[in-house]
């Protein structure tokens, strides 16, 4: 095959890997939307339970119901508190029936129900964490190193595997844009999210700090046996399979929250 071609099919399957698993920490962490559908009174309806929100108010939450006689009940209470569980009627507004979760601080969480003619959307309660609002220029740069360092891992992988020239190069590269993404752009994430810089070892137990740290440690491992030794293919593939491992993980499990049972239970919504 010619050498341009095995490049462009090499770099190709990279980027269809790397979107493949962008797609599942997408859709698999604990911040995305619960989303479903059901029967009342011969109407389907479609709904979504949000798990974050960065308003700096309450929280709206929205179902889209035609019929006028389907009622909803919105149920909540502070996660990890000793609340009692508050129940509320939704409001209607035109076609949508609303409800609105309880403003929190930030990593400050609610659990809560929705009930629709006293029959439940969900059987274990949504929970939705309450963060400050990051802005779009560290987002973008953020998301776009994290997976650029992701895409150059799997290129690097396939250079090992097909023993291509450039693996030192690739590994470096990763290293780079591990560092920019995971420890430069994520602590101002979380700074901005959180109200602190760094929630990982050996401060906390944040997996997705741990899982950034992680895979950047390993790599720079790869990197210090390649200097010495540029025909290793070991370590690369190592270093690959655990990053793998470790972002397998979904995003943002063990993050950052409030312990409400250290706060009376009289401060439910405030």
């Amino acid at each position: 095959m010619n050498p341009r071609l095995k490049t462009f099919f090499l770099f190709f399957f990279a980027f269809i890997f790397t979107a493949g698993l962008a797609i599942y920490q997408r859709m698999t962490g604990p911040t995305y939307p619960i989303r479903g559908k059901i029967v009342v009174n011969g109407e389907t309806i479609n709904y979504k339970l949000l798990r974050t929100s960065d308003d700096p108010g309450d929280q709206k939450l929205e179902i889209k119901i035609a019929d006028t006689s389907i009622k909803g009940e919105f149920t909540f209470r502070r996660f990890r508190s000793h609340d009692s569980w508050t129940i509320v009627p939704m409001t209607r507004e035109g076609e949508n029936l609303v409800a609105f979760v309880p403003h929190q601080p930030p990593a400050g969480k609610v659990m809560y129900y929705i009930s629709l003619n006293k029959t439940k959307l969900n059987i274990e309660p949504a929970i939705l964490r309450y963060k400050g609002a990051v802005p779009n220029w560290i987002i973008i740069p953020h998301v776009f190193f994290i997976f650029l360092a992701m895409f150059i891992a799997v290129v690097t992988l396939l250079e090992a595997i097909f023993k291509r020239k450039n693996i030192y190069l690739y590994t470096w590269l990763t290293v780079i844009f591990f560092f920019i993404s995971g420890i430069i752009l994520g602590p101002l994430m979380q700074e901005y999210a959180f109200g602190v810089l760094w929630t990982g070892w050996p401060f906390g137990h944040d997996l997705t700090d741990n899982k950034t740290l992680a895979s950047l440690i390993i790599w720079i491992i790869a990197l210090i046996v390649l200097r010495k030794n540029r025909d290793n293919r070991v370590w690369p593939v190592i270093a690959f399979v655990i990053m793998l491992v470790v972002f397998l993980i979904p995003h943002s499990v063990l993050g950052s929250e409030i312990d409400y049972t250290q706060a009376p239970k009289t401060e439910v919504g405030k």
